[in-house]
């Protein structure tokens, strides 16, 4: 009993061998498909490159998926890959049955199915499971179906996702490096003759040339002591500029002050008569508080008044009377004590 299966539905497997089929009607001048397979692991990816069997490596190393040749009988066309599924290692968790188209897109293919029979089962024998593939966008590769393992046994599930970028697209989402084989073991995409070739590969980066050494840029060659230099000798010390003289202040003469004593003549001589003050006699009055105070210079508009917070205008000096030098001593004359002061004079 065949199982016609919808896009996303499953079905559990009991055979130890399957065959999986893309069969399509034979059109002249329609698309043509290839069938592939790709082994993968637990994470989605394929474990190498070899583990992606198509026409061009139509057999996995381990010869447990091979790819059959392409058939056309009866107006249809079928290209198939078998898988022992009983055999695969436990490395294995999905195996992805892929196609992809060459002439056109996959709308243009018509009548498209996948077949899934018993490899063991006698011929003639119907398939397990069909799934007709209606792909309306403009893909040029798609993933048929898959089987994957699930409770310790197989299921096969139909998926119809296409690719818009093709089978390059389809191969790198699982993991397959397209790059150029160059015979050294390559990714085998790259004999397809249906892949765009790859780019060459951008030249490495030239090391740039060692920049010449300056002795005066410490930055790049910094200069090591080769041997011990003397040590500079120390700065001298110069002692502190002596500081500055205090502005000489000029002081008004206040009242009170006495006139400096004229220097006396010796020992012997008469003496200059100091100027008599003192209480009794006439004070030189100095400009101050309780005098009358000259009259300052008149600000702004009227003139001020003398006072407190206004400009004081300096008293006079007193005015020294002339002294006449004593006359120097007749010879033969008695000696004489110089003049005393108004407190020894007899009154």
């Amino acid at each position: 009993m065949t199982h016609v299966m919808a896009k996303g539905a499953n079905i559990p497997l009991t055979a130890n061998a399957v065959r999986a089929v893309l069969r399509w009607t034979d059109t002249p001048g329609g698309p043509d498909v290839d069938a592939s397979a790709l082994l993968l692991a637990e994470d989605g990816r394929v474990r190498d490159d070899l583990d992606f069997v198509f026409y061009n490596q139509p057999r996995h190393p381990s010869g447990l998926v091979r790819h059959l040749p392409k058939q056309a009988a009866d107006g249809w066309i079928r290209d198939a890959v078998e898988i022992d599924l009983a055999k695969l290692p436990a490395g294995v968790d999905r195996v992805v049955l892929a196609g992809s188209a060459e002439g056109g897109a996959f709308p243009a293919v018509p009548n498209l199915r996948v077949l899934l029979f018993d490899v063991g089962a006698p011929e003639g024998t119907p398939a397990l499971a069909e799934f007709a593939v209606d792909e309306h966008e403009q893909v040029t590769a798609l993933v048929a179906a898959e089987l994957y393992r699930r409770s310790g046994g197989w299921k096969f599930r139909a998926v119809g996702q296409g690719y818009v970028n093709g089978l390059i697209a389809l191969a790198t989402d699982f993991g397959i490096t397209v790059e150029d084989s160059g015979g050294d073991g390559g990714a085998p995409l790259a004999a397809d003759p249906r892949l765009p070739g790859p780019a060459a590969a951008p030249e490495p980066p030239q090391r740039p040339a060692p920049l010449p050494v300056d002795e005066d840029d410490w930055t790049l060659a910094p200069a090591l002591p080769t041997q011990a230099s003397a040590p500079e000798p120390p700065a001298p010390i110069l002692a502190p500029p002596p500081p500055a003289l205090p502005p000489t202040v000029h002081h008004a003469a206040q009242a009170g002050d006495r006139p400096p004593a004229p220097q006396a003549a010796g020992y012997g001589y008469p003496q200059q008569q100091p100027q008599p003050q003192g209480y009794g006699y006439p004070q030189p009055q100095a400009g101050g508080y309780g005098y009358p105070q000259p009259a300052a210079a008149g600000g702004y508009g009227r003139p001020q008044a003398a006072g407190y917070g206004y400009p004081q205008q300096p008293p006079a000096p007193p005015v020294q009377q002339p002294v006449q030098p004593p006359a120097p001593p007749q010879p033969g004359a008695p000696f004489a004590l110089p003049p005393q002061g108004p407190q020894f004079q007899p009154r």
